[in-house]
């Protein structure tokens, strides 16, 4: 019988390793059998089991994998968004990958020079089937949320819950610009040639597949909010 493609196990959606089983059974041990619950559950696993930091992201083939990402327990938002989609195909829910530019109209000089202005290519967030196919963004932790002023972004697996619009005074904070579309697997060169076009100084001088080093944290002192990567 033909797999679905949305809940078909890939080199980067290894949702049958090891790892990411373990990180699963954590997130659900207190959670009920259904879809709506698992799918709740396993966003806030990673929105905030997993540590949102673009500085020194692997974007390496092995890096971007659900199961390093469990092991690394940190990453961007493709990292935290393959993971996502891993951990619900693990459970059988079908997930799929979106990717999308976006603008930040409240990022800080520091990152915007890092990726030339306020406009960050291939955002990624996820796509899921309950009882119809909603949108969430497991990204930005609550910790770093706080400290860069911005509401953290909820699900309930009713509704979609994608990017912040505003900040927590009411500023217009974010944008989607340009949809990229909605993949079954991880588009590894499309994305990394995307980053490397549109983010140059992202990238250290030598190349390479990681991001410049860094700490968001360490920048949320004189940073008025999250960078969209």
């Amino acid at each position: 019988m033909e797999t679905d493609p949305a809940l078909a196990r890939t080199a980067f959606l290894d949702h049958d390793a090891p790892d990411v089983g373990d990180f699963v059974q954590r997130a659900l041990r207190d959670t009920g059998t259904g879809d709506r619950e698992r799918a709740v559950a396993l966003y806030y696993a990673v929105r905030d089991g997993i540590r949102y930091e673009i500085y020194g992201a692997d974007l390496s083939r092995n890096g971007l994998t659900a199961s390093q990402v469990v092991r690394s327990g940190k990453g961007l938002c493709i990292h935290k968004s393959v993971l996502y989609v891993a951990a619900l195909r693990s459970v059988g829910i079908p997930a799929r990958l979106v990717f999308a530019d976006v603008r930040n109209h409240l990022s800080s000089e520091a990152v915007r020079a890092r990726v030339g202005g306020d406009v960050f290519r291939y955002h990624a967030f996820t796509s899921l089937r309950l009882d119809r196919w909603l949108r969430a963004t497991p990204v930005f932790n609550r910790l770093l949320c706080r400290l860069y002023r911005i509401e953290p972004m909820e699900f309930d697996g009713t509704a979609d819950s994608v990017y912040h619009p505003y900040d927590e005074s009411g500023e217009h904070h974010m944008e989607l610009l340009w949809e990229h579309g909605e993949f079954d697997d991880l588009p590894y060169e499309e994305v990394l040639a995307g980053l490397r076009a549109g983010h140059p100084r992202l990238f250290p001088a030598g190349g390479g597949d990681r991001f410049v080093a860094g700490s968001l944290e360490a920048d949320a002192a004189g940073t008025a909010a999250l960078p969209a990567h």
